[in-house]
């Protein structure tokens, strides 16, 4: 009897529904742990940011200048030498940039509220359709100061410790940004060290080559990526800069930096440039048409690089869509604020990129293409390495 009721609930187990059950409970516990995963992922990286920001600028920047140390080191010149001219160029860079643009921009913020009073004056013959509604809000305001309880006494919270928070903050921002280019440094010198501990971490001959034809892939291509769509964000930088010096712009410095800037991120990017030109330009200038060409001038730039320059020279390879775009512009500036929004579309490009190489991973590199991705093993030209 024993016998016979092992082999009839043996046989009750093998059956296609019950397997049908194990596998949907299995897909269940999966789909839960890699719900916790990222709950978890996203906690770290909240919380952890003084740590992982700067991180994650680093190997970005390493990525970012990878494409010219592989070319110095081609022609005789050893990854430190060139690893190190090159951070202590990007740093020179950077303290130049910042002693350059600190005047204007420090004007600018200290003169805001006068900007702000000149902009409402020049925009005062467009407000009177909404003069009545202005009105409208400002009774609905005070009815709700009236209807407030009584003995109920609103709040302020005097700052204290100013000077010790802004302390603290230039502390924290030194500490990271020399952790962005030491770490950076140390990357671009390391040579070809990853790939040889990859390597080694596979046994069979096959699966070390297909390890290091993955790895050398990824990191191919998203270096050029990010070289390129610098080179080309300078370059509109540039252009901008010089246009609205010719136009007779104040700070034309300072608008073409902020479109070099803000062009790494599509869309939104283009659109704050574009606005705030178009604001110092109507405090600026008497005539409002006149004001008008400084921004349809940086329309236009923008136009001719994200239709023309950047998919003539990056190809549509690494395309991403809009929506994965505005999704990760917004999900990484909530998550480390400005910098992470600048950080969005390049770590987007990293993932895209490495998803494609993976077949498992396929669906979420052409989920985030902008057009259907190419299958991981599929070969595809050297002119398509690239994307906007």
């Amino acid at each position: 009897m024993k016998t016979e009721t092992i082999a009839s609930g043996a046989s009750v187990a093998e059956t296609p529904e019950a397997r049908e059950g194990v596998r949907n409970d299995m897909r269940l516990m999966r789909s839960l742990l890699i719900g916790i995963f990222i709950f978890m992922a996203t906690a770290a990286l909240y919380f952890g940011r003084a740590f992982f920001m700067p991180v994650m600028l680093a190997f970005l920047l390493a990525l970012t200048l990878t494409p010219i140390v592989r070319f110095l080191r081609k022609r005789g010149i050893p990854e430190v030498v060139s690893a190190t001219l090159l951070v202590l160029l990007s740093i020179f860079v950077f303290v130049a940039a910042g002693y350059l643009l600190s005047g204007p921009v420090i004007d600018l913020i200290n003169n805001s509220y006068s900007i702000g009073q000149q902009l409402t004056e020049r925009l005062a013959q467009f407000k009177r359709p909404l003069e009545r509604l202005m009105d409208l809000a400002h009774q609905l305001e005070a009815l709700t100061e009236t209807a407030q309880e009584p003995g109920v006494q609103k709040v302020a919270v005097a700052p204290s410790g100013i000077l010790s928070t802004a302390a603290g903050n230039i502390l924290e921002a030194g500490t990271a940004i020399t952790i962005v280019f030491v770490l950076s440094l140390f990357l671009l010198a390391s040579g070809t060290l990853f790939y040889e501990k990859i390597v080694q971490s596979f046994a069979s001959l096959s699966q070390k080559k297909r390890a290091l034809r993955v790895v050398y892939d990824v990191e191919r291509e998203i270096s050029h990526y990010l070289l390129t769509v610098a080179l080309i964000n300078a370059g509109l930088g540039t252009v901008i800069g010089l246009g609205l010096w010719g136009l007779g712009m104040p700070n034309p410095l300072v608008w073409g930096a902020a479109a070099a800037l803000l062009n790494f991120l599509p869309y939104v990017g283009a659109l704050m440039t574009i606005m705030l030109v178009g604001v110092i330009a109507l405090i600026s200038f008497d005539s409002i048409s006149f004001a008008l060409l400084a921004p349809a001038f940086v329309l236009l730039c923008d136009i001719v690089e994200g239709q023309f320059v950047t998919p003539m020279v990056v190809g549509r390879r690494l395309e991403i869509n809009a929506v994965a775009i505005f999704i990760a512009i917004a999900f990484w500036s909530w998550l480390w604020g400005f910098v992470g929004a600048l950080m969005a579309v390049p770590l987007l490009v990293v993932i895209k990129v490495f998803c494609d190489h993976f077949e498992g991973l396929s669906p979420v590199g052409n989920f985030l293409a902008a057009q259907q991705s190419f299958a991981p093993d599929e070969e595809t030209p050297a002119n398509n390495q690239k994307t906007a």
